[in-house]
């Protein structure tokens, strides 16, 4: 298949760019400076985003686009300037997206745009699935449902649309882990706020083919949830990783720290949402790793 990936130097793009190589596919990547890249014979570098692009002169023969740009959520405190710039980011991409499959002569068969769980709000006691409507009124379910209104209107020029709704991805190299595993490599690690927060999260590895799985999968539209089946509450988290590396789990992280050092954004380890992949299970996709002990010693241990 001809594959269009924004996002592609990403913590998951990269992952997913390895996947679709190893399964044959011939990848297109949208980046601001395509003269950094070597191209290879199954990946190109299109220039996009900039006053002198015109990416759609070279994706006349697509049938997939996947969507995972966006600024970073955890890269800089929640400043008004930085919410804006997330929210920015999210929508000037996602329009861009759509301007270029309204100039294409072939549609693409599918768009999978990231979005994520936070659509749901946050909560200690309910369980979502795609089947939960009423989005949450917190910043990030604001983010979201606005990022998602952007994608949709790709509906509206035949293409099938699918929401690839993130969990917290689990790697090695980036996202939230290497943080989170500090405190425990230096015999500080513990509860954080109550413990009681759900953690929806996903190993990189299943992302990547999740991801490769909505693409494929004619039957999938709409929000579609990329977590495990096995959300774990964050006391259970942190118990797993002193587990896994041999460390105790032991001193507590006040949420009182946590939102003096934080602001806004201590909300992204101090809330959370117990969210079931349903569209997933439902169609057979296969987990490599749908439990956390397993995920962890993967990422931890073996690699």
């Amino acid at each position: 298949m001809n594959i269009v990936l924004a996002g592609g130097t990403g913590f998951v793009g990269k992952q997913l760019i390895g996947l679709l190589l190893n399964q044959g596919h011939q990848l297109y990547i949208l980046t601001r400076n395509p003269e950094k890249y070597k191209e290879e014979k199954s990946i190109k570098y299109i220039e996009w985003l900039t006053s002198t692009s015109h990416p759609e002169n070279s994706l006349q023969n697509i049938d997939a686009i996947i969507n995972l740009a966006g600024e970073s959520l955890n890269a800089r405190r929640w400043t008004p300037r930085q919410k804006d710039k997330i929210i920015a980011s999210r929508i000037s991409t996602t329009k861009e997206i759509n301007r270029i499959i309204s100039l294409l002569d072939r549609k693409p068969e599918v768009l999978i745009n990231a979005s994520a769980v936070g659509f749901y709000g946050t909560s200690l006691d309910r369980t979502f699935d795609e089947n939960s409507l009423e989005r949450g009124s917190d910043f990030l379910a604001e983010t979201v449902y606005l990022w998602e209104s952007e994608a949709k209107k790709a509906e509206s020029l035949k293409v099938r649309t699918v929401l690839a709704r993130f969990g917290v991805v689990l790697g090695k190299e980036a996202g939230a882990l290497p943080r989170m595993l500090l405190p425990y490599k230096l015999f500080a690690g513990g509860k954080i706020g109550s413990g009681k927060q759900w953690m929806s999260w996903i190993h990189v590895e299943d992302a990547a083919r999740a991801l490769l799985f909505l693409v494929t999968n004619r039957n999938l539209s709409g929000p579609v949830n990329l977590t495990s089946p096995s959300p774990v509450q964050m006391s259970e988290f942190g118990k797993t990783i002193g587990k896994t590396i041999k460390r105790p789990h032991w001193l507590p992280v006040p949420t009182a720290a946590l939102k003096l050092g934080l602001g806004e954004m201590s909300m992204l380890v101090l809330e959370g949402q117990k969210v079931i992949p349903g569209k997933l299970l439902s169609k057979g996709f296969s987990y490599r790793y749908p439990q956390l002990t397993e995920a962890l010693k993967d990422i931890l241990i073996r690699n």
